[in-house]
């Protein structure tokens, strides 16, 4: 996922997962892939961007604080979240923001991926 998400008119929710990780792979990044393809299929996910160079960063997008919610209490995203605390990171916060306002910019000819 290196694109920018393709979110809808707001109002909608964004939930900013922050890390910083111990050292080594551990299983981590085949679960990573696991955890977005589930996301994905969840009612209310809208998309997600993440980006990792010291910390990384994840922002995904839902359509409603439902969503959010039935998301983290996904029985696979709960395994994850306690191999997380137990394994991958050194420490993480997560934030839920609603975004009211949203804007953009697209180079002439440009046409993003789908």
């Amino acid at each position: 996922m290196n694109e920018i998400a393709r979110t809808p008119t707001p109002p909608y929710y964004a939930v900013i997962f922050t890390s910083e990780r111990t050292d080594g792979d551990n299983g981590y990044a085949e679960m990573a892939d696991e955890m977005v393809s589930l996301a994905s299929s969840q009612p209310g996910f809208l998309g997600i961007e993440m980006a990792r160079a010291g910390i990384g960063v994840t922002v995904s997008y839902w359509e409603s604080l439902e969503a959010i919610s039935d998301w983290k209490q996904n029985e696979r995203h709960l395994i994850a979240q306690r191999r997380g605390m137990s394994e991958w990171y050194l420490r993480y916060k997560t934030r839920i923001c609603k975004v009211e306002r949203d804007y953009g910019f697209e180079k002439d000819g440009h046409v993003p991926k789908e």
